[in-house]
């Protein structure tokens, strides 16, 4: 970088320690290929975006072609061919409740509209103001206000914490432990149902907040009191969707339907952002009016950007048969080969999840920079969550690359 440019200020980053920055040159399947030449394995897929691996030339080729028609249009008034190719695509993963699409461009956003569809349904429709939401405790959904009103108190949105708005929480369902969560639930519902719009969950993992798993029947239990008490029921299904916990979408182990999905992440196998929010029918006509003013009221300026609709789409197709499914079975049966090598180790889909030896779980913990720092000293690129060391790799990671993977956490030196 020369000294009259800008300095880049990076994302979940404290430059203050300064530690290095490594400049990427190309990607290419699980690899991250430095300008040096050195090749990183992406054990976290970028942030847990790349699902079918860095550079798909399926999806690039896709991606060049709308890129030579047209980059950007309103999308108020105007529609194009790759967004309605999304919508169509789409569909076909997706049960009949689920009835309109709603594009933005990041998992964090995606969640805003939904709150927003979730209240504004109840004013439009009902002329009530349900504006409570809930969600669980150690939950993350994003890092605008309304993810982090959802999402936990943490160090995250410590000094916002006046700005936030009122979130009940439910306590995360332990093994075993579940009933206390599904009652608690209830009780709020019991007393304060008529304030509150919606509840909003991940769907058996929350990443976040230490790649903690729950089990399915949980989410059947909190739809039934949603449903119940007349309450929108959320799926943040932004890292959970395309295939992470070993389904299409984490819900599909359940058997319930949400109001609302949240997709973002997967949705373009990693190469481009886009988010969509899905809804029923239900949701989208409390909306659906001669009156103006009861028109969704939320934008942004690249919303349904065709090039990035186009890598969404073309992500989709290989998603035709499900075939990536049998990449993340194959992840997942190599992970039980390593299960009983490690303490409090724990697998879903292309999801491995221990602790190692520490008090501190939380995500300044003074093991993490360590443990980083190990890591890509040896060409991998893992990101623990505090003492959470966890392996999220794009599906076509190949057994060499695991193989690595593995033994350097067999063999972490402290």
């Amino acid at each position: 970088m020369t000294d009259n440019a800008l300095k880049i200020w990076h994302p979940f980053w404290q430059h203050g320690l300064n530690e290095p920055i490594f400049e990427i040159k190309e990607t290419k399947d699980e690899f991250l290929i430095t300008k040096d030449g050195n090749k990183i394995i992406d054990g976290i897929s970028s942030w847990w975006v790349n699902t079918l691996g860095h550079n798909n030339p399926y999806i690039v080729q896709g991606v060049k072609k709308e890129l030579e028609l047209m980059q950007q249009i309103i999308f108020a008034g105007f529609v194009h061919k790759p967004a309605l190719d999304v919508a169509k695509k789409l569909k076909k993963f997706l049960p009949d409740n689920f009835s309109h699409i709603f594009f933005s461009d990041s998992g964090s956003i995606c969640v805003e509209v939904a709150l927003k569809m979730a209240v504004g349904y109840y004013y439009n429709k009902f002329n009530k103001n349900k504006s409570k939401i809930v969600a669980m405790e150690h939950s993350y959904h994003g890092d605008t206000f309304g993810g982090m009103s959802s999402g936990a108190e943490s160090v995250f949105n410590v000094p916002y914490k006046k700005m936030l708005f009122e979130v009940l929480r439910i306590p995360y369902p332990e093994e075993n432990k579940e009933e206390k969560t599904i009652k608690a639930y209830e009780e709020i519902l019991k007393k304060e149902a008529h304030n509150i719009g919606a509840i909003i969950l991940e769907p058996l993992v929350l990443g976040s907040g230490g790649m903690l798993f729950y089990k399915p029947f949980v989410l059947n239990e909190l739809y039934r009191l949603s449903k119940e008490y007349d309450v929108v029921f959320i799926l943040d299904e932004v890292m959970t969707g395309f295939g992470r916990t070993g389904s299409m979408f984490a819900y599909e182990q359940s058997n319930i339907i949400p109001d609302i999905i949240c997709l973002s992440k997967g949705l373009t196998g990693g190469t481009l952002p886009v988010a969509a929010t899905v809804c029923n029918k239900e949701i989208y006509d409390a909306y659906l009016d001669k009156d103006k003013s009861k028109m969704f009221f939320h934008s942004s300026s690249y919303t349904a950007n065709p090039v990035c609709m186009a890598a969404a789409s073309y992500n989709l197709d290989l998603w035709e048969d499900k075939k990536p499914l049998d990449d993340v079975k194959r992840i997942n049966n190599y992970y039980k080969t390593k299960l009983d090598k490690f303490k409090n180790a724990r697998i879903l889909g292309d999801i491995f999840a221990f602790e190692i030896d520490g008090k501190d779980n939380s995500y300044t913990s003074s093991i993490q920079p360590k443990l980083y720092d190990y890591f890509l000293k040896n060409n991998v690129l893992l990101r623990p969550l505090g003492n959470t060391v966890y392996v999220m790799p794009p599906y076509c990671i190949k057994k060499e690359s695991l193989d690595k993977i593995f033994y350097l956490l067999e063999n972490i030196p402290f």
